[in-house]
């Protein structure tokens, strides 16, 4: 009974229309695709990984004028020099997000602030220098912290640069031996998102 009367109070609030909350007409739903470089701040178990590359696809839903919350899929790709995964071997961290975002309007500019924290549901796959999978963590939970601005390019567009750090601790089976890839970084990224 508990799940049914979450799914109807979510429900209610997709069909509440947005004039009710303040929202601007087109501004409830968004779509954004952003990326930038990508920089470890520790050592994944013992390895001093290269910056890498991130992307992410995700999808906003603003139930208040200033909050709201998203999700997405995310890919961030680490190299490494020589290791106990072999030469030129990389990271791949791939998964889902789920979080909450709070934005604030900067007076009557085109420019607001936002901070966004998600959980992450992702995994760490360890390729070697052909690029074949040597090693999976399998999913686990880990968590996101962004921030940054929100420029609008007109009535349905806006740029996002921005800065997130990401966090997921794992274990991965390296010929028989367990290691823990703890994996935290910082992306410095700049996203497009289209309003709806």
């Amino acid at each position: 009974m508990m799940k049914q009367n979450v799914l109807v109070f979510f429900v209610l609030v997709l069909l509440i229309p947005s004039s009710l909350f303040g929202i601007e007409k087109g501004k409830r739903f968004g779509v954004e695709l952003n990326s930038g470089v990508s920089i470890a701040t520790k050592k994944l178990s013992g390895i001093t990984a290269y910056p890498g590359l991130n992307f992410e696809g995700i999808v906003h839903y603003n139930l208040v004028p200033q909050f709201g919350i998203y999700g997405g899929w995310g890919w961030n790709h680490f190299g490494v020099g020589k290791s106990f995964i072999g030469p030129d071997g990389s990271f791949e961290e791939t998964g889902y997000l789920l979080g909450v975002q709070y934005k604030q309007p900067f007076g009557n500019s085109p420019v607001s602030g936002y901070l966004r924290l998600a959980g992450l549901f992702n995994h760490i796959e360890t390729e070697n220098s052909e690029g074949e999978i040597i090693s999976d963590t399998k999913h686990g939970f880990g968590y996101q912290v962004a921030t940054g601005v929100e420029i609008s390019l007109g009535e349905k567009w806006s740029l996002t640069p921005g800065l997130k750090f990401n966090h997921l601790k794992r274990d991965s089976k390296f010929d028989g031996v367990i290691k823990e890839l703890d994996h935290n970084y910082l992306s410095l990224r700049i996203g497009l998102v289209r309003y709806f």
